[in-house]
Protein backbone atom coordinates (compact mmCIF):
# COMPACT_ATOMS: atom_id res chain seq x y z
CA UNK A 1 0.00 0.00 0.00
CA UNK A 2 1.11 3.54 -0.51
CA UNK A 3 0.97 5.55 2.69
CA UNK A 4 2.59 8.71 4.00
CA UNK A 5 5.69 8.15 1.90
CA UNK A 6 4.60 8.26 -1.75
CA UNK A 7 7.97 8.93 -3.35
CA UNK A 8 10.54 6.26 -4.27
CA UNK A 9 12.64 4.96 -1.35
CA UNK A 10 15.81 5.21 -3.45
CA UNK A 11 16.91 6.67 -6.77
CA UNK A 12 15.21 5.17 -9.79
CA UNK A 13 17.25 2.79 -11.91
CA UNK A 14 18.60 4.57 -15.00
CA UNK A 15 18.55 1.33 -16.97
CA UNK A 16 17.91 -2.37 -16.54
CA UNK A 17 20.05 -5.31 -17.58
CA UNK A 18 19.38 -6.36 -21.17
CA UNK A 19 18.04 -9.65 -19.86
CA UNK A 20 15.18 -8.03 -17.90
CA UNK A 21 11.78 -7.21 -19.44
CA UNK A 22 8.82 -5.63 -17.61
CA UNK A 23 5.27 -6.65 -18.54
CA UNK A 24 2.93 -4.61 -16.35
CA UNK A 25 -0.55 -5.98 -15.66
CA UNK A 26 -3.57 -3.77 -16.41
CA UNK A 27 -4.73 -3.61 -12.78
CA UNK A 28 -3.83 -0.11 -11.57
CA UNK A 29 -5.28 1.10 -8.28
CA UNK A 30 -4.46 2.68 -4.92
CA UNK A 31 -3.09 -0.65 -3.64
CA UNK A 32 -1.33 -1.75 -6.85
CA UNK A 33 0.06 1.62 -8.07
CA UNK A 34 0.44 1.40 -11.88
CA UNK A 35 -0.37 -2.31 -11.82
CA UNK A 36 1.37 -5.54 -10.86
CA UNK A 37 4.85 -5.92 -12.35
CA UNK A 38 5.45 -9.20 -14.13
CA UNK A 39 9.18 -9.56 -14.71
CA UNK A 40 10.59 -11.71 -17.51
CA UNK A 41 14.25 -12.75 -17.37
CA UNK A 42 16.08 -14.27 -20.34
CA UNK A 43 19.85 -14.59 -20.38
CA UNK A 44 21.51 -13.55 -23.65
CA UNK A 45 21.83 -16.48 -26.02
CA UNK A 46 19.47 -18.67 -24.00
CA UNK A 47 16.14 -20.00 -25.21
CA UNK A 48 14.17 -20.34 -21.98
CA UNK A 49 13.00 -17.38 -19.97
CA UNK A 50 11.91 -17.13 -16.33
CA UNK A 51 8.70 -15.35 -15.33
CA UNK A 52 8.32 -13.71 -11.91
CA UNK A 53 4.76 -12.98 -10.63
CA UNK A 54 2.21 -13.68 -13.39
CA UNK A 55 -0.22 -11.16 -11.91
CA UNK A 56 -4.02 -11.25 -12.14
CA UNK A 57 -6.09 -13.62 -14.26
CA UNK A 58 -6.30 -11.20 -17.15
CA UNK A 59 -6.29 -13.11 -20.44
CA UNK A 60 -4.67 -10.32 -22.47
CA UNK A 61 -1.88 -9.89 -19.93
CA UNK A 62 -1.26 -13.62 -19.70
CA UNK A 63 -1.20 -13.89 -23.50
CA UNK A 64 1.46 -11.14 -23.61
CA UNK A 65 3.57 -13.16 -21.18
CA UNK A 66 3.04 -16.42 -23.08
CA UNK A 67 4.16 -14.72 -26.29
CA UNK A 68 7.67 -14.73 -24.80
CA UNK A 69 7.79 -18.55 -24.67
CA UNK A 70 9.66 -20.77 -24.18
CA UNK A 71 9.58 -20.30 -20.41
CA UNK A 72 11.35 -22.71 -18.08
CA UNK A 73 9.41 -21.93 -14.92
CA UNK A 74 7.42 -19.28 -13.07
CA UNK A 75 8.43 -17.77 -9.72
CA UNK A 76 6.08 -16.29 -7.11
CA UNK A 77 7.21 -13.67 -4.56
CA UNK A 78 4.13 -14.06 -2.33
CA UNK A 79 0.58 -15.30 -2.49
CA UNK A 80 -1.55 -12.17 -2.79
CA UNK A 81 -4.02 -12.54 -5.67
CA UNK A 82 -2.76 -9.58 -7.68
CA UNK A 83 0.46 -11.59 -8.07
CA UNK A 84 -0.86 -15.14 -8.34
CA UNK A 85 -4.39 -15.30 -9.76
CA UNK A 86 -3.02 -15.82 -13.27
CA UNK A 87 -0.55 -18.55 -12.31
CA UNK A 88 -2.44 -21.69 -13.26
CA UNK A 89 -3.78 -20.24 -16.48
CA UNK A 90 -0.31 -19.06 -17.47
CA UNK A 91 1.13 -22.50 -16.73
CA UNK A 92 -1.48 -23.95 -19.10
CA UNK A 93 -0.71 -21.41 -21.82
CA UNK A 94 2.98 -22.27 -21.52
CA UNK A 95 2.38 -26.00 -21.88
CA UNK A 96 2.42 -26.99 -18.23
CA UNK A 97 5.54 -25.27 -16.88
CA UNK A 98 6.02 -25.46 -13.09
CA UNK A 99 5.10 -22.55 -10.81
CA UNK A 100 7.47 -22.24 -7.83
CA UNK A 101 6.51 -20.53 -4.58
CA UNK A 102 7.36 -20.76 -0.88
CA UNK A 103 3.74 -21.55 0.01
CA UNK A 104 2.60 -24.91 -1.44
CA UNK A 105 -0.84 -23.37 -2.02
CA UNK A 106 0.67 -21.32 -4.84
CA UNK A 107 2.86 -23.93 -6.48
CA UNK A 108 1.90 -25.80 -9.65
CA UNK A 109 3.60 -29.12 -10.39
CA UNK A 110 6.50 -28.24 -8.08
CA UNK A 111 7.69 -28.60 -4.50
CA UNK A 112 7.70 -25.49 -2.27
CA UNK A 113 10.81 -23.35 -2.50
CA UNK A 114 13.23 -23.59 0.41
CA UNK A 115 16.73 -22.25 0.88
CA UNK A 116 18.88 -21.18 -2.05
CA UNK A 117 18.94 -23.06 -5.28
CA UNK A 118 20.39 -22.80 -8.76
CA UNK A 119 17.85 -23.70 -11.44
CA UNK A 120 18.61 -26.62 -13.71
CA UNK A 121 18.11 -26.49 -17.46
CA UNK A 122 20.82 -24.03 -18.38
CA UNK A 123 18.92 -20.78 -17.75
CA UNK A 124 22.20 -18.91 -17.46
CA UNK A 125 21.22 -17.52 -14.07
CA UNK A 126 22.04 -18.19 -10.48
CA UNK A 127 18.95 -17.54 -8.39
CA UNK A 128 19.09 -17.34 -4.61
CA UNK A 129 15.92 -17.31 -2.58
CA UNK A 130 16.04 -14.53 0.03
CA UNK A 131 13.50 -15.11 2.85
CA UNK A 132 11.51 -11.90 3.33
CA UNK A 133 8.50 -12.54 5.60
CA UNK A 134 6.68 -9.54 6.99
CA UNK A 135 4.39 -8.15 4.30
CA UNK A 136 3.02 -11.70 4.32
CA UNK A 137 4.31 -14.82 6.03
CA UNK A 138 5.21 -16.41 2.68
CA UNK A 139 7.01 -13.41 1.12
CA UNK A 140 10.37 -14.10 -0.51
CA UNK A 141 12.72 -12.14 -2.73
CA UNK A 142 14.96 -13.49 -5.47
CA UNK A 143 18.58 -12.48 -5.98
CA UNK A 144 19.38 -13.16 -9.63
CA UNK A 145 22.94 -13.15 -10.97
CA UNK A 146 24.05 -13.34 -14.58
CA UNK A 147 27.77 -12.98 -15.19
CA UNK A 148 28.20 -10.85 -12.08
CA UNK A 149 25.30 -8.52 -12.94
CA UNK A 150 22.69 -8.79 -10.19
CA UNK A 151 19.11 -7.74 -9.47
CA UNK A 152 16.80 -8.38 -6.51
CA UNK A 153 13.15 -9.09 -7.23
CA UNK A 154 11.50 -7.69 -4.12
CA UNK A 155 7.80 -8.42 -4.63
CA UNK A 156 5.86 -6.22 -2.22
CA UNK A 157 8.59 -6.18 0.45
CA UNK A 158 10.06 -3.08 -1.22
CA UNK A 159 7.94 -1.13 -3.71
CA UNK A 160 9.11 1.18 -6.43
CA UNK A 161 7.08 3.99 -4.87
CA UNK A 162 5.60 4.51 -1.41
CA UNK A 163 5.45 2.02 1.45
CA UNK A 164 3.91 -1.41 1.75
CA UNK A 165 1.31 -2.69 4.19
CA UNK A 166 2.20 -5.27 6.83
CA UNK A 167 -0.85 -7.48 6.30
CA UNK A 168 -1.64 -8.42 9.90
CA UNK A 169 -2.26 -11.07 11.15
CA UNK A 170 -0.50 -12.96 8.34
CA UNK A 171 2.13 -10.24 8.16
CA UNK A 172 4.41 -9.54 11.11
CA UNK A 173 6.30 -6.32 11.78
CA UNK A 174 9.21 -7.97 13.60
CA UNK A 175 9.70 -10.29 10.63
CA UNK A 176 9.38 -7.36 8.24
CA UNK A 177 12.07 -5.32 10.00
CA UNK A 178 14.38 -8.34 9.95
CA UNK A 179 13.70 -8.81 6.23
CA UNK A 180 14.57 -5.18 5.54
CA UNK A 181 17.80 -5.61 7.51
CA UNK A 182 18.59 -8.61 5.31
CA UNK A 183 17.87 -6.67 2.11
CA UNK A 184 19.97 -3.72 3.25
CA UNK A 185 23.04 -5.86 2.50
CA UNK A 186 22.42 -5.60 -1.27
CA UNK A 187 24.22 -2.31 -1.83
CA UNK A 188 24.13 -1.01 -5.36
CA UNK A 189 21.98 -3.91 -6.58
CA UNK A 190 18.96 -2.94 -8.69
CA UNK A 191 15.60 -3.70 -7.04
CA UNK A 192 12.80 -4.94 -9.29
CA UNK A 193 9.63 -4.43 -7.21
CA UNK A 194 6.17 -5.94 -7.50
CA UNK A 195 4.70 -2.49 -8.14
CA UNK A 196 6.18 0.79 -9.31
CA UNK A 197 9.48 1.60 -11.03
CA UNK A 198 12.79 -0.22 -10.60
CA UNK A 199 15.16 1.23 -7.99
CA UNK A 200 18.89 1.67 -8.41
CA UNK A 201 19.91 0.46 -4.95
CA UNK A 202 18.07 -2.22 -2.99
CA UNK A 203 20.21 -1.63 0.10
CA UNK A 204 19.49 2.10 0.16
CA UNK A 205 15.77 1.47 -0.28
CA UNK A 206 15.78 -1.02 2.59
CA UNK A 207 17.53 1.52 4.82
CA UNK A 208 14.94 4.15 3.95
CA UNK A 209 12.11 1.74 4.70
CA UNK A 210 13.68 0.85 8.05
CA UNK A 211 13.92 4.51 9.02
CA UNK A 212 10.32 5.08 7.95
CA UNK A 213 9.05 2.08 9.94
CA UNK A 214 10.91 3.13 13.07
CA UNK A 215 9.51 6.65 12.78
CA UNK A 216 6.01 5.18 12.44
CA UNK A 217 6.59 3.09 15.56
CA UNK A 218 7.51 6.22 17.48
CA UNK A 219 4.28 7.83 16.28
CA UNK A 220 2.25 4.81 17.36
CA UNK A 221 3.92 4.80 20.78
CA UNK A 222 2.99 8.48 21.14
CA UNK A 223 -0.61 7.78 20.08
CA UNK A 224 -0.95 5.03 22.68
CA UNK A 225 0.59 7.28 25.33
CA UNK A 226 -1.97 9.95 24.37
CA UNK A 227 -4.78 7.53 25.15
CA UNK A 228 -5.66 5.90 21.83
CA UNK A 229 -6.96 2.40 22.60
CA UNK A 230 -8.16 1.13 19.21
CA UNK A 231 -6.40 0.58 15.92
CA UNK A 232 -8.87 2.95 14.26
CA UNK A 233 -7.98 5.72 16.71
CA UNK A 234 -4.27 5.24 16.06
CA UNK A 235 -4.87 5.33 12.29
CA UNK A 236 -6.86 8.55 12.58
CA UNK A 237 -3.99 10.20 14.46
CA UNK A 238 -0.92 8.71 12.79
CA UNK A 239 -2.24 8.32 9.23
CA UNK A 240 -4.31 11.50 9.15
CA UNK A 241 -2.58 12.61 5.95
CA UNK A 242 -3.41 9.36 4.13
CA UNK A 243 -6.51 9.13 1.93
CA UNK A 244 -9.36 7.80 4.08
CA UNK A 245 -10.15 5.19 1.42
CA UNK A 246 -6.90 3.47 2.47
CA UNK A 247 -7.44 3.59 6.22
CA UNK A 248 -8.78 0.03 6.24
CA UNK A 249 -5.36 -1.13 4.99
CA UNK A 250 -3.51 1.20 7.36
CA UNK A 251 -5.33 -0.57 10.19
CA UNK A 252 -3.53 -3.77 9.21
CA UNK A 253 -0.16 -2.11 9.63
CA UNK A 254 -1.26 -0.47 12.89
CA UNK A 255 -2.35 -3.82 14.31
CA UNK A 256 1.05 -5.21 13.37
CA UNK A 257 2.74 -2.22 15.02
CA UNK A 258 0.69 -2.57 18.19
CA UNK A 259 1.44 -6.28 18.38
CA UNK A 260 5.15 -5.54 17.94
CA UNK A 261 4.94 -3.05 20.82
CA UNK A 262 3.05 -5.52 23.01
CA UNK A 263 -0.15 -3.45 22.99
CA UNK A 264 -3.52 -5.17 22.62
CA UNK A 265 -6.06 -2.90 20.89
CA UNK A 266 -9.47 -2.71 22.50
CA UNK A 267 -11.43 -4.10 19.57
CA UNK A 268 -10.88 -7.19 17.45
CA UNK A 269 -11.30 -7.63 13.71
CA UNK A 270 -9.67 -5.74 10.88
CA UNK A 271 -9.86 -4.56 7.32
CA UNK A 272 -10.95 -6.46 4.28
CA UNK A 273 -8.78 -9.36 3.25
CA UNK A 274 -7.68 -8.21 -0.22
CA UNK A 275 -4.84 -5.88 -1.03
CA UNK A 276 -5.71 -5.63 -4.71
CA UNK A 277 -9.18 -4.17 -4.37
CA UNK A 278 -9.88 -0.94 -6.22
Amino acid sequence: MTGHMTTPAAALADSLPEWVTLLRAPNPGPMTLDGTNTWLLRAPGRDEAIVVDPGPADEEHLARIAAHAPVGFVLITHGHPDHTDGSRRLAELLGGVPVLAADPAHTVDAAPLTGSWEPAGGSGFRIDLVPAPGHTADSVCFLVDHGGERVVLTGDTILGRGTTVVAHPDGDLGDYLASLERLSAYRGVVALPGHGPALADCGAAADYYLAHRRARLDQVRAAVAAGDTTAAQVVARVYADVDRSLWWAAEWSVRAQLEYLGVTPRESGGGEARLDQP
